[in-house]
């Protein structure tokens, strides 16, 4: 297939802030109820990490849905997608899209009602009146946020999965590379926005753990994947016609003169020392310098700020190398036909 910027920097972006959303209802449910009154913290102590992940993460998934739009003919029409979504995965991906903007919004209201009601009392320490501080809210937003990120990204990922004519699609290891890959990414991003100014988290190591862990599972995942799709198959022009049972089938002449629009977007040839090249450098940049970086600040933690901005760059350039070739190196069926 031929590999389109819209449709990458989409899958990246966005599964990077699904990773990020994902990661802030986690520690929302599982780290931060240490913040609470009984532990004498104030609201006013919140990780402010909360508020840079939400924030990092609606500029994320927004500016991916919106480079997505380029890949339509027609972007005006996008909303009828959405209509048909008993049937097609892109539009349970766009309901699922919209819906997950919504335990965010309550989120992000509840933050202001709070602080608003805390320069108001002068923060007297009476936190009965703040949202986010009592009540279900915090665990049902949690929980809707946590559900929404994934079930988005499982979303996306079957919108190629779901693809029989593409081998290099419909495979297990599709959902399962865009789920850990997102989160992966996720937590690169809110490695970084812990080296801004309050931005710490109760114990970085924990997140620095999981990074390591997910990059080592992903990189082993994309090996298996790439051995997967490098053993191929035995297809041939009779099975792209049906007329395989009568004998050998060859084309008499090209089926076209020139190019049409199957051969512009499916016929895309990537040679297989620049897929080579291209796979050592999508493990080297994506998976390993970043992992190196995490290590080395587990031992050292005053590599914190340049670790976390090595890890950023160097892991989602090579996200982004994965994702082209995840494109490049899918062939498409009806290719056999023009053979």
């Amino acid at each position: 297939m031929r590999p389109t910027f819209s449709i990458i920097f989409f899958t990246v972006a966005s599964g990077a802030g699904y990773g990020v959303w994902f990661l802030i209802a986690l520690a929302s449910l599982l780290v931060w109820p240490e913040y609470a009154p009984a532990n004498g913290i104030t609201p006013s102590m919140w990780p402010r990490l909360m508020v840079f992940g939400l924030g990092a993460g609606f500029v994320l998934v927004s500016s991916g849905l919106v480079s997505s739009l380029g890949h339509l003919g027609k972007p005006k029409r996008a909303w009828r997608a959405f209509s048909q979504w008993r049937s097609s995965w892109l539009s349970r991906e766009g309901v699922a899209a919209v819906l997950t903007y919504l335990p965010v919004l309550a989120i992000a209201l509840a933050i202001v009602h709070d602080r608003w009601m805390l320069h108001e009392t002068g923060n007297s320490g009476e936190f009965e009146s703040l949202l986010w501080m009592s009540g279900p809210i915090p665990i049902l937003a949690s929980l809707l946020l946590l559900a929404g990120s994934l079930a988005t990204i499982y979303c996306t990922a079957n919108i190629y999965a779901c693809l029989k004519p593409i081998r290099a699609w419909h495979n297990r290891y599709v959902v399962a590379s865009y789920l850990m890959i997102g989160i992966y990414s996720g937590g690169l991003v809110a490695w970084t926005l812990t080296t801004f100014p309050q931005g710490q988290i109760l114990d970085l190591r924990y997140l620095l753990f999981g990074i390591v862990v997910f990059a080592v599972a992903a990189s082993l995942l994309k090996i298996t994947y790439w051995r997967f799709v490098d053993q191929g198959t035995a297809l041939n022009a009779g099975d792209a016609t049906g007329l395989g049972s009568l004998g050998e089938v060859r084309s008499f002449e090209q089926p076209h003169t020139e190019e049409n629009y199957l051969t512009h977007e499916m016929g895309f040839r990537l040679a297989r020392k620049h897929s080579r090249k291209l796979r050592m450098i999508c493990l080297i940049s994506g998976f390993a310098i970043p992992t190196l970086m995490a290590l080395l600040s587990l031992i050292v933690p005053n590599l914190g700020i340049t670790a976390a901005w090595i890890s950023l760059v160097s892991g989602m350039l090579g996200i982004f190398v994965e994702r082209w070739l995840f494109f490049a190196e899918a062939k498409h069926a009806v290719m056999l036909y023009y053979r």
